[in-house]
């Protein structure tokens, strides 16, 4: 499949003409296999438990009302686009590597859909065509940087009633079929129990992996409304019309939640099985007063309140990850983070389901949220293995009000790059077999051409010691993480930092954000 070009330029020799130094090929048969080029990687490297190889490093971007991106519905498509790429150029400094970005934010698309209008809050009016397509452009912006793009979607929520349920227009899905929306307090959803909806919702997920390289489907909590002022979610309706086989609403409405993320997850594994597929659930899905399942808390209940059984999903394998929503600081009485990471961690182990935790990033600068708040967090995490990365909420706040928090992290938790957690076993890539390097004046410059199967580059490089092959196991001699252009084509890349001596390797990340061997190196004499 096509692959963005990247920021770095893709030129077409194996040696740039500019440059006055010989360069260093990898290998001086471009046949010779990966295996064969380097030793064997040594089998006793030693992980950093404070600087995982591997980590998912996420942050939401909202589009709904305009919170993260586009900031305003009145920009234009080349205003929208240059601050698209600003977000991104801080992600990657911040030392993350995904942005998970919304685009169904009220049964509407930041995208080209035949299934539905494009959302106001590209142009201040639903239906309103933008004049690119955003989640294309996100896309290859994101994948040239080395970031993975998740495609994060409301499956039920259609809005507000004065400033969205009044100006839906007349393809939205709400006003061709009437009877699939249910109003609640001045919001509107879609109904979860009438099952035209659920495939409808699947058909709108599916579309989007089908034509677009994101490398996740994203769910956040919004599946039934939380309680509240409003009164009963009023699906009379298609519970009497489907509800026959449940002793009681609630476990008919955890049902119709089930059946559409079991849905969408068998569909996308057999379409792209290297997207993943995750939802960001409410942080607790039981009080252990009500369950001796459930976690040493008081708070509101996923299970009970808004009909989401987390501990099935995983249970069933109906979620590639979790990202519970762990908006509550360390201590806090009626739902402790230091009660929560252990449940969670203890419910996905011995699953195929990842864990990521949802950070709040948004209260950094409220009482008990300290500049160093989130950092202590992942203090925290280091001691649960299976706590994979970390998600913030959100990206303009990490940017904004938490921006200290960040630096936090940054300093301590960041300070080197990470590579994207594996999605799948099987076969590695091919590694990069004509790696060659150049002196220049303002360091070093890096050359190697685009094997099959290419999404990523890492690229790592050896200091002190470029015989310790340890370093590119456990990550330490990581310096970045690219995006790849298409098979064939000839990819640079610029150190500024390069010394005399160092040493390089680059590998290859597949699709399934599977690593290659290193190949051979290319040395700075």
């Amino acid at each position: 499949m096509p692959r963005p070009a990247g920021s770095r330029s893709v030129l077409g020799g194996l040696c740039l003409a500019t440059l006055a130094v010989s360069c260093v090929p990898a290998v001086s048969d471009p046949n010779e296999s990966p295996a064969d080029a380097l030793p064997p990687m040594p089998d006793d490297c030693a992980a950093d438990a404070d600087h995982p190889k591997r980590q998912l490093r996420g942050a939401w971007a909202p589009s709904v009302r305009n919170l993260d991106w586009p900031s305003s519905d009145d920009l234009s498509a080349e205003e929208q686009q240059a601050e698209l790429r600003d977000l991104l150029d801080a992600t990657d400094d911040m030392g993350l590597n995904a942005v998970f970005l919304q685009v169904r934010p009220t049964a509407d698309a930041l995208y080209a859909s035949d299934l539905e209008p494009w959302a106001r809050y590209l142009t201040g009016t639903q239906g309103g065509d933008p004049g690119y397509d955003p989640l294309e452009f996100a896309v290859e912006e994101a994948h040239a940087r080395g970031l993975e793009l998740h495609a994060w979607f409301n499956p039920y929520r259609v809005g507000w009633k004065d400033s969205d349920l009044d100006h839906l227009v007349d393809d939205h899905p709400a006003v061709r079929n009437e009877d699939w929306m249910i109003t609640r307090n001045d919001e509107g959803y879609l109904d979860p129990g009438n099952p035209e909806v659920r495939g409808w919702v699947s058909d709108v997920v599916l579309d989007v992996v089908d034509r677009y390289d994101i490398d996740g489907v994203h769910f956040d909590d919004y599946f039934y409304p939380y309680p509240g002022e409003g009164g009963a979610f009023d699906d009379d309706a298609s519970w009497e019309a489907h509800g026959d086989d449940f002793d009681s609403r609630g476990a008919w409405r955890r049902d119709n939640v089930n059946q559409l993320l079991a849905d969408i997850h068998t569909r996308i594994d057999d379409t792209k099985p290297w997207v993943q597929f995750g939802v960001s659930p409410f942080g607790v899905w039981r009080n252990d007063s009500n369950d001796s399942d459930g976690s040493d808390t008081r708070a509101l209940q996923s299970y009970d309140d808004i009909y989401a059984d987390t501990r099935a999903w995983v249970d069933n394998g109906w979620v590639d990850y979790v990202t519970p929503q762990l908006y509550w600081e360390r201590g806090f009485d009626a739902a402790d983070y230091e009660e929560l990471v252990p449940w969670w961690s203890d419910l996905v182990e011995g699953s195929d389901v990842d864990l990521y935790i949802g950070q709040a990033a948004y209260r950094v600068g409220e009482d008990g949220w300290g500049d160093d708040s989130l950092a202590r967090q992942l203090d925290f995490n280091q001691d649960y293995p299976l706590v994979e990365g970390d998600v913030y909420y959100a990206l303009s706040s990490l940017l904004g009000d938490a921006s200290a928090a960040a630096d936090e992290l940054g300093a301590g938790h960041y300070s080197r790059p990470a590579l994207p957690p594996e999605v799948g076993s099987g076969e590695p890539p091919s590694a990069v077999a004509d790696l060659s390097t150049a002196d220049s004046d303002d360091g070093a410059e890096l050359e190697w051409s685009t094997p099959e199967d290419a999404r990523f580059f890492a690229v790592y490089r050896l200091r002190d010691d470029p015989e310790n092959l340890c370093a590119i196991d456990d990550g330490s001699a990581l310096i970045d993480v690219i995006g790849a252009p298409d098979e064939g084509e000839t990819q640079t890349f610029h150190d500024p930092d390069a010394e005399p001596g160092d040493r390089y390797h680059v590998t290859v990340l597949d699709d399934y954000r599977r690593e290659s061997g290193p190949g051979s190196g290319a040395d700075i004499g």
